[in-house]
């Protein structure tokens, strides 16, 4: 296998969850050694370890996070480490196989109420030296010392793993407040290990959930440059009848884990109360990230190689013509049904057209989810309602041979304008098992499609005469990582988009800093604003904390707690939708208005 420490510069890993708790569900009680279990059940240990494996782990750790001689003289069994952490070994290489590495868990011989005392140092050294040589030498790829709040103490563990080639990596535990059990602040802990030059990468773990340590590390990374894996708990644990309980689901530690990935992270994994279900979902997640998987490159098309006329922008569609004019534009979305029968949709359809909306928004598998195809739900709009679509068209399902059939094919029947999106990852929808193509993302896709436009196939052969597509791409102005999306959103543009819709806005202010930014670019392009009407407090809960890119503020969270009644709900919602718009119109081409619940008429009334 490639080095641990080349493969994780290079990708992102998925570590392994909790071993404790997963123990604790299989009938082992918590005042058992769990460490000695590697001599007295092997296979237990093992079943484990597979477990994690078969969720999709790339990294298994040693069950030996106690096995040192103070720890497991506490169990009288101090004079077993060197057995204890070799058998470990080769349990966790038993179930990696050739595809998986194998980390050997560390943990901190002093206890959480334990103080640092320098006296100690000796005993703690031959400690810590008992147990990583027998770890070492029996051949882990990566040593991880996990779950310190003493700096001391990990950078002397540190110090004792140096020099055997293996990579070592220093993992701390923080509280909500930032600061380690002792006090020590997050930032001080990261100087202190980044200046140290026998810690290779570092971690952090256990102690919080995995949106406390989004924030935690949003303070970390930019202090180093060092590999940082998180490894949070599967939440803050809450207590039912007399028992500490996890009740975090595995879909929201799933949607930190591609935060946190997004966010720079170079491994994620789980520390206390997550399971093999945690890790399943998020290695999925993880793994379809466009950042995870590299895209096919797509050459730009040289203007002078080709000899062809390119369609203006005016003469691509209405939409386009509306655009082009700087005249406001409006779209409502309409999801594609889920039966073949398209009656219903067309009507829809043929509603927003009588009340003068200029186009009908169509998403491509919305959060990953199985409906009539887009593209059929398009052309059946065009042909039988005369109205514009503006089709979303996702890069996650097909490679770049069916993508481009698909914009040919698609313009052949008349479909003019698309929205270029990467997409989510199958895992957050209806279809777990399914997988992602992601041969491009939508940078690369848009520069396909721009090549299209300029007589060019992805391979570079003519067509001609060239499509004349209206290219648009997805923008979020309340992105996690702002000036990752805005790079994105920059890059974009260069591979020739025309326009951007954004994600539903609720904070006005994030949206006009958003744009202040990208006009600082060489190339400007229309921006429209997705609006989303909110019909209750609970849909607004719903788009707070479930929608990804989506973020409702506490003002807008208070205006709809206060709604009594459906009605009330549904009222207030259109209210705050409309004083959205009219905030954000001098700023914006125009407006994509959702339906929620497919009710076109909640929309055509935040239009009217």
């Amino acid at each position: 296998m490639t080095p641990f420490l080349e493969t994780i510069n290079q990708t992102p890993l998925v570590f392994d969850g909790a071993m404790g708790t997963t123990l604790y569900a299989r009938g082992v009680f918590i005042n058992v050694c769990f460490d000695e279990l590697c001599l007295s059940r092997p296979d237990l240990i093992v079943e484990v370890h597979r477990a994690y494996v078969e969720a999709g782990a790339d990294v298994i750790e040693t069950n030996t996070f106690s096995a040192n001689s103070i720890k497991l003289g506490e169990h009288g069994i101090g004079d077993r480490v060197g057995d204890i952490n070799r058998h470990a070994v080769a349990l966790a290489r038993q179930a990696a196989g050739d595809d998986c590495y194998v980390a050997g868990s560390v943990g901190p011989c002093l206890g959480p109420g334990q103080l640092w005392q320098e006296h100690n140092r000796g005993m703690l050294r031959e400690a810590f030296g008992e147990q990583i040589e027998a770890l070492a030498s029996s051949g882990v790829d990566v040593l991880f010392l996990e779950t310190f709040t003493h700096l001391e103490e990990l950078q002397l563990a540190a110090e004792v793993a140096a020099g055997r080639g293996i990579p070592v990596f220093a993992s701390f535990s923080v509280g909500q407040d930032g600061e380690t059990a002792v006090g020590m602040p997050l930032e001080r802990m990261v100087h202190a290990l980044d200046a140290d030059e026998h810690v290779d990468g570092m971690g952090l773990n256990c102690g919080i959930g995995p949106s406390f340590a989004f924030e935690m590390l949003e303070r970390a990374l930019p202090l180093t440059s060092k590999p940082f894996v998180a490894m949070p708990n599967a939440g803050l644990p809450r207590e039912v009848d007399g028992r500490m309980m996890y009740l975090t689901s595995p879909e929201y530690f799933t949607e930190y884990a591609k935060r946190l990935i997004e966010q720079g992270v170079a491994g994620v994994g789980g520390c206390c109360g997550t399971t093999p279900e945690h890790i399943r979902q998020a290695a999925k997640a993880v793994k379809s990230l466009s950042r995870v998987k590299q895209h096919i490159e797509i050459q730009m098309v040289e203007p002078e190689a080709v000899e062809v006329t390119v369609v203006p922008l005016a003469e691509k569609s209405r939409f386009a013509k509306r655009m082009a004019a700087g005249e406001k534009v409006t779209s409502v979305e309409l999801l594609p049904p889920r039966t073949f029968v398209l009656s219903g949709m067309l009507q829809k359809a043929r509603n927003c057209k009588d009340a003068g909306v200029d186009a009908i928004n169509i998403p491509d598998g919305p959060r990953a989810s199985a409906r009539v195809s887009p593209m059929i739900a398009a052309e059946a709009i065009e042909r039988e309602v005369g109205i514009e679509t503006v089709l979303h068209y996702c890069c996650r399902d097909r490679n770049l041979i069916g993508m481009q059939s698909d914009m040919l094919g698609g313009y052949a029947a008349g479909l003019r304008n698309i929205l270029i999106i990467t997409g989510d990852p199958p895992k957050l929808g209806d279809y777990p098992d399914a997988t992602g193509v992601f041969d491009v993302d939508a940078i690369g896709l848009t520069q396909v499609v721009s090549n299209l436009n300029h007589g060019r196939d992805v391979g570079g052969k003519p067509i001609d005469p060239p499509t004349g597509i209206c290219i648009g791409v997805g923008a979020n102005p309340v992105a996690i990582s702002p000036a990752y999306e805005m790079d994105r959103y920059k890059q974009k543009i260069d591979a020739g988009a025309e326009f951007a819709i954004t994600q539903p806005i609720f904070d006005c202010d994030a949206l006009f800093r958003f744009l202040d930014e990208a006009g600082e670019h060489s190339r400007m392009i229309p921006v429209i604003a997705g609006v989303w009407p909110l019909v209750s407090f609970k849909n607004a809960e719903f788009m707070r904390n479930e929608v990804p890119g989506v973020e409702v503020p506490d003002a807008v969270m208070d205006r709809m707690r206060g709604c009594r009644t459906k009605e009330e709900g549904l009222a207030m919602g259109i209210e705050i939708a409309r004083d959205i718009c009219v905030r954000i119109a001098d700023r914006v081409a125009g407006f994509q208005v959702s339906a929620p619940f497919g009710r076109e008429s909640i929309a055509l009334q935040v239009l009217a």
